[in-house]
């Protein structure tokens, strides 16, 4: 299915696409995507719901059941559905399985097959369509990202790595919110105090490196007052990485309920690579 001579990183994104086709494949073949039409397409699986500790869900193909943990949120559950279909697709495309295995061992074959789901559940669950019709009716911006997820009836996350992978431009999106203040350890202070930072990021394909969630977001910036203000702030500004340092972007912030939909649109001159350098001195992670 692959070209042999491929890299690991050449090699994800081909099977990242593999598994979008897959997907969508699948999404076309069943009549809605409620629990029970995305089930449709795979009569020979029983699906059930069963508390499950802290485990969103799981897909046991010897017994051919995928159980979905009841205690969490519908929206979660619905996400955990997909990915756990997007592993029986993986699974059954024997191609896709041995070039991941010639590529990837171990930890890190886990951690790519589990990113392969969540591509592959992004794509069950939001229409190419949609997608494509969010970026040309608002471009790659804060607004577009709040459309999808609401459209799309997915968590902003899940639309947030969608419009990411699709993107063009170099763009960093972003969710924030109001959460307590974090202690050192990185866990929040019951009691403590509160903070708008950002809660999940994900940067276009051009830009290797991502805002850090837990990342505060400093007072006066577009972002503050577009969740104050209840509008929707487009303007020349900057991406708040955790150090401190700032660098010049265009930042479209859309309020959207109690969180913030946020794009920041890097300028070319700055490009990718100073883009990666400041995240990576912020502690990033790789988008």
């Amino acid at each position: 299915m692959t070209d042999a001579l491929a890299t690991p990183p050449a090699m994800l994104a081909q099977s990242k696409a593999r598994m979008r086709e897959l997907a969508a494949e699948y999404a076309q073949a069943v009549p809605g995507r409620d629990a029970h039409s995305l089930m449709a397409g795979m009569p020979d699986v029983k699906l059930l719901f069963m508390p499950m500790g802290d485990r969103d869900g799981a897909y046991d193909p010897e017994h051919s059941v995928i159980m979905i943990n009841s205690s969490v949120r519908p929206e979660r559950q619905r996400f955990t559905l997909a990915h756990e279909i997007s592993h029986a697709l993986l699974l059954g495309d024997d191609d896709l399985l041995s070039d991941l295995h010639d590529a990837f061992e171990g930890e890190r074959l886990e951690q790519v097959i589990e990113t392969l789901c969540n591509t592959g559940a992004a794509a069950i669950l939001i229409p190419a369509e949609l997608m494509q019709d969010m970026l040309q009716r608002f471009g790659p911006t804060g607004r577009a990202l709040g459309e999808l997820s609401r459209r799309a009836d997915v968590s902003a996350s899940t639309a947030l790595y969608t419009l990411a992978e699709n993107t063009e431009a170099p763009v960093i999106y972003a969710v924030c919110a109001v959460t307590r203040a974090e202690r050192e350890d990185g866990t929040g202070a019951p009691g403590g105090p509160k903070e708008l930072t950002v809660r999940a990021s994900s940067a276009a394909p051009g830009v290797k490196y991502s805002l850090r969630p837990g990342t505060p977001i400093p007072p006066g910036h577009p972002i503050e007052i577009a969740l104050e203000t209840r509008l929707h702030i487009t303007e020349e500004s900057f991406v708040p990485f955790r150090s401190g340092r700032r660098m010049p972007a265009f930042v479209d912030a859309y309020a959207d309920r109690y969180r913030v939909m946020v794009s920041f649109q890097l300028r070319p001159d700055r490009g990718t690579s100073e883009a990666a350098s400041e995240s990576l001195k912020d502690g990033g992670v790789d988008a």
